[in-house]
């Protein structure tokens, strides 16, 4: 285990055990958030692919925001309602653009070297590693969400600055997914690096505006529970910075894709930077 793996871990436990010294809700919730992906995992072993678990990413928000406004809270608010909507237009884009991508590549190949490396204990392995993992990740990530169902207030400059962050990241995420897609899609670009629109701007731009959204998420959950929401961008941005999304991305691309080393030597990682490029440009000129 390495030094991000170690404090992503940290991270996990005492968020972990911030939530469940905090309010009975929580505990509901991650009771319902490991339900939904033991009956995922079921599913995948009949399929015989782990894969269904990154299409089911953003549904498993969509079931905890929705159980969480008709089971936990005391009475359907209009921020309750907000957080639920928000959620749901977010995480049924995303399993859409993931299933789209994903059909007909069979395994992805993180879970597939897993496989091989676990041979038959894959089944149960499989279950802690990817499903109950993702399940007490994604609990504490909805963390606002929970939270937005236990305040009464009415809707205040916080949940507005909150859907403006969430507009702006949702916007953002779905405009770069659709350019990589578009690039993706023409036989021409095959082994290429993308380096136009939002990407010429950070290596990374769906998942800056992932962690945008989320902040604007969690902006709504302070202003129903309090500061305890804030939880879900810290653990979110660390996730796709240091353990699953830009670092382990950086580091295959890098060996599968000759211009990849020069794009990262010249691209912003994470937030987008326009001077960075030029600056690049202009020394090697």
């Amino acid at each position: 285990m390495g030094r991000n793996e170690l404090v992503f871990a940290l991270l996990t436990v005492a968020f972990s055990a911030l939530l469940l010294t905090s309010a009975t809700p929580f505990w509901i919730a991650l009771v319902a958030a490991i339900a939904m992906f033991t009956l995922l995992w079921l599913v995948s072993l009949a399929l015989a692919n782990a894969s269904i678990v990154d299409i089911w990413w953003g549904p498993g928000f969509i079931w905890v925001a929705w159980f969480s406004l008709v089971v936990l809270a005391g009475e359907i608010t209009a921020r309750g309602l907000l957080v639920c909507g928000l959620v749901t237009l977010w995480g049924v884009r995303l399993a859409l653009h993931i299933g789209r991508r994903n059909a007909g590549h069979g395994e992805d190949f993180r879970y597939a070297q897993w496989r091989r490396e676990s041979g038959r204990d894959f089944w149960w392995i499989s279950y802690f590693k990817v499903f109950l993992l993702q399940a007490v990740v994604l609990w504490i990530v909805a963390t606002p969400i929970v939270s937005a169902q236990l305040g009464s207030r009415s809707l205040g400059v916080l949940d507005v600055l909150g859907f403006i962050l969430w507009l702006f990241g949702f916007v953002y995420e779905a405009a770069a997914d659709r350019q990589l897609q578009r690039f993706r899609n023409d036989p021409a670009n095959r082994g290429e690096v993308l380096r136009t629109g939002l990407w010429k701007l950070s290596r990374h731009p769906n998942y800056f505006g992932e962690a945008v959204l989320w902040l604007g998420i969690a902006l709504i959950g302070v202003a129903g529970g309090g500061p305890i929401a804030l939880i879900s961008p810290v653990l979110l941005t660390f996730l796709l910075l240091k353990i699953s999304g830009v670092a382990m991305l950086d580091r295959a691309l890098i060996e599968r894709r000759p211009g990849y080393a020069d794009y990262v030597a010249s691209t912003p990682a994470f937030i987008p930077w326009p001077l960075t490029n030029r600056r690049t440009n202009a020394a090697k000129a």
